[in-house]
């Protein structure tokens, strides 16, 4: 089995990034949704993605995003993969030729097989629950609507934290997990103790 990656979204502070890489994780996502409550500027990110060490990735989080304000954020945050949770389509996220997550919004219905289908240059797949607006908004979802077969590397996400984490891994079997709320002591707030036991968790799941 191989070891389960873990992104940790939604950091708006040094000390979160800090203990995020502290922690061990693979990745760290910043927000470029201004309605979101972990919104941060392009001045802002690419402080925090100064932070980085080698080998621990960025993430860019958009919604429906215009191209010009993608590539304003490509000028200045040393990004390594995008992350669109909105309505693009394959053609909008491939634009910018980097590598690309699509999120789908999972809930009973939705056909995830022809979801990647129609989103063929997305390197992999990242399952949230379905809310209104967009992101999960701290959801679970059922996840037996995972079907089997998908041919694409499976991101988890939606309700994840310290407490469920090992249950979902050892049940879903993902390439990576995605958490925010889970490890928050307040909306954009990152809580360290939570992020080191969410970590924990994951690695405890991987045996």
């Amino acid at each position: 089995m191989s070891r389960t990656r873990i992104k940790i979204c939604g950091l708006t502070r040094p000390e979160d990034v800090r203990a995020a890489v502290s922690a061990g994780a693979d990745a760290v996502g910043f927000v470029f949704y201004p309605p979101s409550p972990r919104n941060v500027s392009v001045a802002r990110a690419a402080e925090l993605a100064a932070l980085l060490p080698p080998f621990v990735s960025a993430v860019g989080l958009f919604v429906n995003p215009v191209p010009v304000f993608v590539n304003e954020v490509l000028s200045a945050v040393p990004l390594q993969f995008l992350q669109f949770h909105g309505d693009e389509t394959n053609a909008e996220c491939a634009r910018y030729r980097m590598p690309w997550i699509k999120a789908a919004r999972m809930r009973p219905g939705v056909d995830l097989l022809e979801f990647a289908l129609s989103h063929p240059g997305a390197s992999g797949i990242l399952l949230d629950a379905y809310v209104d607006g967009y992101g999960g908004g701290g959801k679970t979802f059922d996840w037996s609507l995972i079907p089997v077969g998908l041919d694409r590397p499976i991101i988890l996400s939606g309700g994840l934290a310290p407490e469920n984490v090992q249950e979902a891994v050892r049940c879903v079997r993902p390439w990576a997990v995605d958490v925010s709320s889970g490890v928050e002591a307040a909306k954009g707030i990152k809580d360290a103790d939570k992020i080191a036991a969410f970590v924990a968790g994951v690695r405890d799941a991987d045996g």
